[in-house]
């Protein structure tokens, strides 16, 4: 993985809960519900360059999906960088209410059986390692409830497996290839 920078505190990193946006890109649309993709996640909630894009997307969004498994590796990336990169305890502490209040207003998903049996078949684009492979199975399974799911990732893998499963892909490559 990536070593991921801490120069942003978790009160910059604002909070984020999903509600009705206005930017005309949304605007055309009924309704957008994305599922967060741990890797987007980690950028908005880190700080990182593409965090904002992401965090604008979130506060659009009218819902947001994500698996049990997004909180898992979001403490336990902010875990390690505790451990191993120096974050200090008070900012793993800011960043993890930050995720927590954010995540109180999103719709959960748990890793179960249909999930399971998904991510142990192929995917489009192999080779895909098995986190990715669970999001993207777990984005499948909440898109035959929410035919309009987007999904929302800045992994490159997970990003080209699900542009070939159909899923509309956020942010846009424009967005961040700026």
């Amino acid at each position: 993985m990536a070593k991921r920078s801490f120069g942003v505190s978790a009160a910059q990193t604002g909070p984020v809960i999903g509600g009705c946006g206005s930017s005309a890109r949304w605007r055309t649309h009924r309704r957008v519900i994305v599922y967060a993709e741990s890797s987007a996640v980690l950028s908005w909630l880190l700080g990182e360059e593409q965090g904002e894009v992401v965090r604008g997307i979130l506060a659009r969004a009218e819902a947001i999906v994500a698996s049990d498994l997004t909180l898992i590796e979001c403490d336990r990336c902010l875990i390690r960088a505790h451990a191993v990169e120096g974050m200090s305890e008070q900012d793993v502490s800011e960043r993890r209410a930050t995720l927590n209040d954010a995540a109180a207003h999103w719709n959960m998903l748990t890793i179960d059986r249909e999930v399971v049996e998904r991510a142990r078949d192929a995917f489009p684009v192999e080779p895909i390692r098995t986190l990715d492979a669970v999001h993207l199975a777990t984005a499948e399974v909440a898109r035959s409830a929410i035919p309009d799911l987007r999904l929302l990732s800045l992994d490159s893998r997970v990003r080209d497996n699900a542009s070939e499963l159909d899923f509309k892909v956020e942010p846009l490559r424009s967005e961040i290839d700026s």
